[in-house]
């Protein structure tokens, strides 16, 4: 009993030593740790959420593109626009963002080569330059069809809008392009798990002057939205009328301050020599009504809704973009700061939901398409319909 009983005493300290070290480990034999839950359900939060707009994004601007192709109605100048900027979130939703997926479903990691991720991150530049460029051409058209819209008239068909078009994907493409060549510039970013610009101190690299080019587009846009209602502004003032003596020759009153008196006096013989001019305040039949294009009360109130549109789109892009771009000139004016993971990872997913934003935005502030919407999808649009055949009364 005397030689049995020593051993026993060192065998005790090392199941306790066992079962403080299974406690220190966080749940290694027992389970996942707190930090791996956690990575693992952000994780899940991610692809969930990014699956989330992709599909809002795919559905929207596919449902939105076949509308604006459908209807013969909608084939005009803004809706042509639209329709690119509909297929432009359309491919950069179906073309980067299962990418994206892929990354955070492999541990914030790139499993492909440097090739594959130049050309994704030259794409995701594309197509963000894109929707900038096309939006400020757009204000420009908006701003040509409240404040010239003879000349708007005329111009703007088809082939201008093709035009204007190709010239954003031009544009977009000279910003998007010279990046490839530079070392280093594209590359994947593991704290925004995407590839893009490499943002980095303002004397270590040089994507400086394309943020600050975003930044003037948008800037630029803007200017060009605020003349546009100044504009409006500025003409809806009441103005006093000034009264124009008519001019007199035989009883036969014409010249701006004439009335219909001047036509009565000629017709009942007051009136000697040829018959006056023509009066103000009467209209007459125009001698070409097809060069005769004046901007009506209805057509402005088209004009103004679509305007506002574009305009409510353009802010849209403005503040989903706005973190990101706040992030990256943080980070490239000041050396070495530390961005917050769980902010650059909400400014990141902000700049993704703007794909999915544009066919929302579009139909909750443009009744037009709502309108026409339902007439060619009655299924999926029901509502209140009425009769499109007027009443007979007997």
């Amino acid at each position: 009993m005397r030689g049995r009983a020593p051993p026993a005493g060192p065998t005790a300290p090392p199941m306790a030593n066992s079962s403080s070290g299974g406690g220190d480990d966080g749940g290694a034999d027992g389970g996942p740790s707190p930090l791996q839950s956690y990575a693992s359900a952000a994780s899940a939060v991610k692809l969930a959420s990014l699956a989330l707009i992709t599909g809002v994004s795919l559905l929207g601007n596919a449902s939105l593109s076949l509308l604006l192709l459908k209807d013969s109605a909608l084939h005009k100048a803004p809706y042509f626009f639209l329709l690119d900027l509909c297929v432009a979130d359309a491919l950069r939703s179906a073309v980067c963002f299962p990418f994206v997926m892929v990354s955070v479903g492999g541990g914030s990691a790139w499993p492909y080569g440097a090739l594959s991720c130049k050309a994704l991150a030259f794409l995701s530049v594309l197509f963000c330059f894109h929707v900038a460029f096309l939006l400020l051409c757009v204000s420009v058209t908006r701003y040509m069809a409240i404040a010239h819209h003879r000349f708007y008239h005329k111009r703007m068909n088809v082939c201008t809008c093709a035009a204007v078009v190709c010239m954003a994907w031009t544009l977009s493409a000279a910003m998007a392009f010279p990046p490839v060549f530079d070392v280093g510039t594209y590359k994947f970013v593991r704290e925004e798990e995407q590839c893009t610009f490499e943002h980095r101190h303002v004397k270590a690299n040089d994507t400086l002057g394309f943020l600050l080019m975003l930044a003037a587009v948008v800037g630029a846009t803007h200017a060009v939205y605020v003349k546009m209602l100044c504009f409006v502004y500025d003409h809806r003032k009441m103005k006093p009328a000034q009264l124009v003596p008519a001019v007199s020759q035989n009883w036969t009153f014409h010249g701006p301050g004439a009335t219909g008196q001047a036509a009565a006096n000629w017709i009942a013989g007051f009136g000697r020599g040829p018959t006056p001019p023509t009066l103000v305040g009467i209209r007459q039949a125009a001698a070409h009504p097809a060069n005769r294009r004046l901007l009506v009360l209805d057509e402005f109130k088209t004009e103004k809704r679509i305007g506002r549109m574009y305009y409510m789109i353009t802010l849209a892009f403005l503040l989903l973009w706005a973190p990101y771009i706040g992030a990256c000139y943080l980070r490239i004016f000041v050396r070495g700061a530390a961005v917050p993971p769980p902010y650059l990872t909400a400014a990141v997913w902000l700049s993704f939901a703007q794909a999915g934003a544009n066919p929302i935005i579009s139909l909750l502030f443009n009744k037009e398409l709502r309108l026409r919407l339902r007439a060619c999808f009655p299924c999926c649009c029901p509502g209140s319909r009425t009769p499109t055949e007027p009443y007979c009364v007997i």
